[in-house]
């Protein structure tokens, strides 16, 4: 139901989030929220864009939100990237209907309506604060490094696995 740029726009937020307004550089983003470094920054410009991210470049720069976890749901941030599709009007086009749905456009629609509202209703701040035992979408602990031998470039050949999706 929602893209792979949406998801890594939440994981963006909630790692930024959790940080409590201290900034976090790119590569401290990518490496919690495991989205690639290269296509972050399209994420991030998008949240700049839509007033959910402050970033700044440079030596002291970083990212932080724009508002207080509070002030942020997850239809903020679902919208900056790929807005839910409501049905206004027949898709098939059909003059006769218009904007008075057929049942199945209409109980179509009802339950992204659904969808939407419990977005609406959840903050930023409400996702962080909840106690599963895990952290929303990322990794605040950096990943352990292994100490580099005199000689080695500290390099690490690393293999994907990746597999089709239904």
């Amino acid at each position: 139901m929602f893209s792979q740029t949406t998801e890594y726009a939440l994981r963006v937020i909630a790692y930024v989030a959790s940080l409590g307004g201290e900034a976090a550089t790119t590569r401290q983003i990518s490496v919690a929220t495991h989205v690639p470094e290269g296509y972050l920054a399209k994420v991030v410009r998008s949240l700049n864009r839509e007033g959910l991210l402050n970033s700044q470049r440079g030596l002291h720069g970083g990212s932080v939100l724009a508002r207080p976890p509070e002030q942020i749901t997850v239809y903020d941030v679902i919208n900056a990237i790929d807005p839910l599709p409501r049905i206004t009007t027949c898709p098939l086009g059909l003059k006769s209907h218009g904007t008075r749905l057929c049942a199945l456009h209409r109980k179509l629609d009802d339950a992204v309506a659904l969808v939407e509202r419990a977005f609406r209703t959840s903050t930023i701040a409400d996702l962080l604060g909840q106690d599963t035992g895990s952290k929303p979408m990322c990794d605040t602990e950096e990943p352990q490094k292994k100490p580099v031998a005199s000689g080695e470039t500290g390099k690490r050949k690393v293999t994907l696995n990746v597999t089709k999706g239904r």
